[in-house]
């Protein structure tokens, strides 16, 4: 037995994601190493950030971790785990399984330099890398991900995001989009066209405000440390909690705990989605487990 790392699973946390690990093949070798010691390697390896090749040599060898992390990959088998402790853990706080309500949004990372075509540049954000575009549930927990260019319009990688979205999420019916989804042909308009839901979007304050308004305002960015630009009192600069979008901003920050998320070292985008399927994946089996 091995000395254990803090991104072990725990006994309870195997027994939740035991169940939706995908089934061995029945022909081929027979399996030398466990399941659980091959996720334990891979949470190793997206917490701590470190190449496959320098993974701790008490670990199973690097490239049995790869494989099966590489064939849960082409198998969805991530993304099927992702759901089914998503579900589990909705149920578990009193929630319909299946969400009505999403939120849109996306992050830009930057990337190394084995991006390939997808690695890109976003004028936007001034950002060289690729872009995480998530849809999530009002709780925070991911829907769905998709990786592509920087260079993408988020309204054309939208498009990509929701493709089958009705299929998979049959309750789902609304969601919260900001500004840069505005669109006829593309983003909001698109939505509601092709997929029959409501869109709201959500976008920061610009109308003028009575003076009493903004005195308050002022006094609450000052406790927040937000500079206040007073020829244009209704535009506070710096980080606004605007309703709904918090939450798809709280989830790209639970991202970025994990160190192997704060920027995409992958050569193919759906390795990319599928590690941020396996950080939530990770996040959720811990409250699943503590809430039993």
């Amino acid at each position: 037995m091995r000395k254990p790392y803090p991104t072990d699973l725990s006994d309870a946390e195997w027994a939740c994601l035991e169940p939706h690990l995908p089934t061995s093949k029945a022909t081929g070798r027979p399996r030398i190493h466990s399941r659980r010691e091959i996720l334990d390697a891979v949470f190793y390896v997206l917490r701590s950030g470190c190449p496959w090749r320098l993974l701790p040599h008490d670990f199973p060898p690097w490239k049995s971790v790869f494989h099966s992390f590489r064939a849960w990959r082409i198998d969805d088998a991530w993304e099927t785990m992702n759901r089914a402790i998503r579900e589990r853990l909705r149920s578990r706080i009193s929630r319909n399984p299946e969400p009505s309500a999403g939120i849109v949004d996306t992050q830009s990372a930057k990337a190394t330099g084995v991006g390939g075509e997808e690695r890109s540049y976003d004028g936007g954000k001034k950002i060289k890398g690729r872009k995480r575009h998530l849809l999530v549930d009002s709780e925070g927990f991911v829907l769905k991900a998709k990786v592509h260019s920087a260079k993408v319009l988020d309204q054309e990688g939208l498009v990509a995001l929701l493709e089958r979205a009705d299929e998979q999420f049959l309750r789902l019916s609304h969601l919260w989009l900001d500004s840069a989804y505005r669109g006829t042909d593309k983003g909001k308009g698109r939505v509601e066209k092709s997929l029959g839901w409501s869109v709201e979007l959500v976008e920061r304050p610009r109308k003028p405000a009575p003076k009493e308004a903004l005195m308050a305002w002022a006094q609450q960015w000052a406790k927040e440390g937000v500079t206040v630009d007073w020829e244009k009192p209704s535009s506070p600069r710096g980080f606004i909690a605007l309703p709904r979008r918090w939450v798809v901003e709280r989830t790209f920050a639970w991202l970025c705990h994990d160190r192997r998320m704060s920027k995409d070292y992958e050569r193919l985008c759906s390795t990319s989605e599928a590690f941020v399927y396996a950080a939530m994946t990770r996040l959720m089996v811990r409250r699943l487990a503590h809430a039993q």
